[in-house]
């Protein structure tokens, strides 16, 4: 369940720190909270992460990493620095110390939960990945919003089309994680399957989704 999203610019003016907060309950009841977040405007990519269990129970505790990529995707690692203080976390855990905690196994399919379901990771993960898109002349000048996304199953790219056709506007090339910035409603599409496109009437209009060129 996504909670609260925090967005402070840096103290050099150059980026956003964004901080994104959740709970997650499984489907035996389980419960955690969680907190991801990860600073524009820097060379380094990396993103951090937090997960809280069993507040008030001995076996409670907050576990800390670190979110990078890896080959294609994205890997995680344990830290010991604290992130942030989530609801449900007990004491801070070091690396090592979280490591040899029986509930680890647990605290993983919680963070792979997170990337997968909670919009705000999707935007982070392709952030951290760098994803490149083509977009129209007018949607990268941020004259049109965008109306059209087509996830290219062949090289991975994204399309980015506004109310001008694409064969009559002139592409240029953009960081995905950008467009989102000036337009958070494309949350909702960042799980388009590779080779899929998704099609709105206006900004802030349901999407719908097609098979790519069926649209």
């Amino acid at each position: 369940m996504e909670g609260s999203f925090v967005e402070v610019p840096t103290a050099d003016g150059r980026g956003v720190d964004r901080r994104a907060f959740g709970e997650f309950i499984s489907h035996r009841g389980e419960l955690a909270s969680y907190a991801f977040g990860w600073t524009t405007g820097s060379e380094t990519h990396v993103a951090r992460l937090s997960i809280g269990i069993g507040v008030g129970n001995p076996g409670g505790a907050t576990f800390h990493a670190v979110v990078f990529t890896h080959e294609d995707g994205h890997a995680f690692t344990l830290v010991d620095e604290p992130f942030e203080d989530v609801p449900e976390g007990g004491p801070d855990l070091t690396a090592d110390r979280a490591r040899a905690h029986e509930t680890l196994p647990f605290i993983w399919w919680v963070a792979d939960t997170v990337m997968e379901r909670d919009r705000r990771a999707r935007w982070m993960r392709h952030w951290l990945l760098g994803t490149s898109s083509i977009q129209t002349h007018e949607v990268f000048e941020r004259r049109e919003p965008v109306l059209l996304v087509v996830n290219e199953a062949s090289d991975g790219l994204w399309q980015l089309i506004g109310s001008t056709d694409a064969d009559s506007s002139t592409g240029r090339i953009g960081h995905l994680c950008h467009a989102i910035d000036n337009d958070p409603t494309m949350l909702d599409i960042l799980d388009l399957s590779p080779g899929h496109s998704a099609i709105r009437a206006d900004i802030g209009e349901p999407w719908t989704r097609y098979p790519a060129g069926v649209a």
